[in-house]
């Protein structure tokens, strides 16, 4: 396997962010990896991550003060979805998850799924995790989660917003972009993708985004205060579907690692209304992701 890229580290010294999220608030999209010895990576992987385990987790969201958390299963996992069955499971009911699924799974694959925490299944588009998914099987895992009432978690290259613009307004079923739809900040906000994702979420009631990845879409580098107007303007058009997360530990990052302390901070600059922070930080993904109490 020595073929195959191995990514970047997270930061091991989590700085105590100066803002103090809201009681119950929510980290809406990271990953649990490993450790490699009990959930094994895939064969087919394109990228293999250091180990950040469950336990490693929990230090991070007492840190940055946050309650839940919704687990995305990556790709480097493939579709053994066991590391974040067993995390949910461990967490008292603070955990949700998002499955990677195919078209081999059944309808009792889903509901056993459901049963344990889970209420979405991502796919990816980004080219340097394989690009396009087989579109037959995307369609056979819709129709299957449709009656649970989950939702489809995308992961896009920017221009792919304007490619498949006619898929998304199609969907059926509540669909969320992923990383503001890594939009590249040194383009502007009137870009013709990111155009395109404000007038998508505008107008298409299950249309939701997160406003994650800021040290993605960022050229400015650390604090990434580059990303802030973008959030800003995700926020202004549908407070009511946007959702926030930190990534950790952060995949496939090429250029800066970012301090996940320094992305709480980044809240109160996207959003500096206690109303609205109550909104997207724990309102929203309780509504979303059915968490108990």
């Amino acid at each position: 396997m020595a073929n195959i890229p191995t990514c970047k580290a997270p930061d091991p010294n989590t700085r105590r962010p100066q803002y103090r999220p809201p009681a119950g608030a929510c980290d809406a999209h990271c990953h649990i990896f490993g450790p490699a010895e009990r959930y094994p990576y895939a064969e087919d992987r394109t990228y293999t991550p250091p180990d950040a385990p469950l336990s490693r987790f929990r230090e991070l969201q007492a840190t940055l003060h946050l309650t839940r958390a919704v687990l995305v299963n990556a790709s480097c996992h493939g579709r053994d979805n066991s590391v974040i069955v067993d995390a949910i499971a461990q967490s008292g009911g603070k955990y949700r998850g998002v499955a990677n699924a195919d078209g081999g799974f059944s309808d009792q694959h889903f509901r056993a799924l459901h049963a344990q925490g889970f209420r979405g299944v991502r796919f990816n588009f980004v080219k340097h995790l394989g690009g396009v998914p087989d579109m037959e099987e995307f369609h056979a895992v819709l129709t299957r989660i449709q009656p649970l009432g989950w939702h489809l978690d995308l992961h896009f290259d920017a221009g792919d917003l304007l490619q498949f613009d006619a898929l998304l307004g199609g969907l059926p079923v509540p669909f969320i972009i992923d990383h503001m739809g890594r939009i590249p900040t040194n383009q502007g906000l009137e870009q013709a993708p990111f155009t395109q994702l404000l007038k998508l979420l505008r107008s298409n009631p299950r249309c939701w985004v997160k406003i994650s990845g800021s040290e993605r879409i960022s050229s400015s580098g650390p604090p990434f205060t580059d990303a802030v107007p973008f959030a800003q303007a995700l926020i202004a058009s549908a407070p009511e579907r946007i959702l926030w997360g930190t990534d950790w530990p952060h995949p496939n990052i090429s250029r800066h690692m970012p301090n996940d302390g320094d992305l709480v901070d980044l809240i109160p600059l996207m959003m500096p209304d206690k109303a609205t922070q109550q909104q997207v930080l724990v309102d929203n993904p309780h509504r979303l992701y059915q968490f108990e109490g």
